[in-house]
């Protein structure tokens, strides 16, 4: 099967262009899809080569990691199941992880027309979801990352939880602690993107000022650190109180060294969120069907997948205001 998809071809290169899709089988779902949504951190370290797969770092000795598509979310309509899918049929509006692309170097692509996937990367959206609305599950799987970094600490109403990176998962993870009840501020670098943000939460810009002044010795009983910003956890951490927690789930590199015996003088819990999960993914469907996890007000940019390298043009430049950009399939061909 010939489709279209995403495609790193090598260091820093984007390209869309027509690949190779396994046949489905018996256990696969295909589907049409409509949006899709670029993880500008992970992706764009892909990108740039400083991966060989998951959290390795790419080193010196391993295979180059290119060609590869690029991607792991997105949202369509069930076009077939195989006879051995349950749960699902033709017509239902679905989330998609990861699908099945043939003769790049890996197996997987995220930004792919059209998807074969099997039935532990679908989820069945809401059934009161339309054409519309369907956009707000499309990057599911970073939504999920910002919940589940919201829901590792424990939070008693009214404690100052601090949250670093002004990303997506750094704007859900402050969602999902504000609506736990903490008083959430939110340490960025970027005007534009700390702007989304909801009232409630507290702005600061690291590049105007640092936290330690921001925060004006208040106690602080969380600190999420969605973006791998090492120098700014170890200028809070005097700040974080007896029984306090960290969670870690920036992407660190060879530079994630933690001194343990310093976390136990203040018998600091560390959370080390990684991935999804099924039940995880079904939690954060809810919450965004319930209205308190918002995306759609996150997303900034929209491009045709055609003009992909547009897009990635957009997101190496550094704007202040791009934050979520979503790529729209209508139009591209199945085959």
């Amino acid at each position: 099967m010939k489709g279209k998809a995403v495609v790193f071809p090598d260091r820093n290169r984007v390209s869309f262009q027509t690949v190779d899709i396994p046949e489905p089988g018996d256990d696969d779902i295909v589907v049409k899809v409509r949006h899709s949504w670029i993880s500008a951190g992970t992706e764009g370290s892909f990108l740039r080569g400083e991966r060989i797969a998951g959290e390795r770092p790419y080193a010196e000795g391993d295979p180059w990691p290119f060609p590869h598509a690029a991607g792991y979310q997105k949202v369509g309509i069930v076009r077939s199941v195989g006879r051995d899918v349950k749960g699902l049929k033709e017509g239902d509006r679905v989330f998609v992880a990861m699908s099945r692309v043939s003769g790049l170097f890996f197996a997987e692509a995220g930004h792919i027309q059209p998807s074969v996937s099997g039935a532990d990367q679908v989820w069945k959206l809401p059934d009161e979801t339309d054409d519309l609305s369907m956009t707000a599950y499309a990057g599911l799987v970073l939504a999920q990352v910002g919940y589940n970094c919201g829901m590792r600490p424990a939070v008693a109403p009214g404690e100052l939880a601090v949250v670093v990176g002004d990303g997506l998962v750094g704007h859900w993870a402050a969602q999902t602690l504000a609506h736990r009840g903490a008083e959430v501020a939110m340490l960025g670098r970027h005007d534009g993107r700390l702007g989304l943000a909801e009232a409630s939460v507290r702005k600061v810009n690291m590049r105007r000022e640092s936290p330690g002044s921001a925060l004006r010795g208040e106690a602080v009983a969380i600190v999420v650190d969605t973006v791998g910003a090492m120098e700014s956890v170890r200028e809070l951490q005097p700040l974080m109180k007896r029984d306090s927690h960290l969670v870690s789930a920036g992407y660190l590199g060879t530079e994630g060294v933690v001194d343990i015996q310093k976390l136990r003088e203040q018998e600091i819990t560390l959370h080390t969120p990684s991935g999804w999960t099924g039940p995880r993914m079904e939690a954060t469907i809810q919450a965004i069907r319930e209205g308190w996890l918002k995306t759609v007000p996150l997303i900034t940019h929209r491009y045709p997948a055609h003009e992909a390298e547009k897009a990635w043009e957009l997101i190496r430049g550094g704007s202040e205001a791009c934050l979520g950009v979503l790529l729209d399939w209508e139009g591209v061909s199945e085959s």
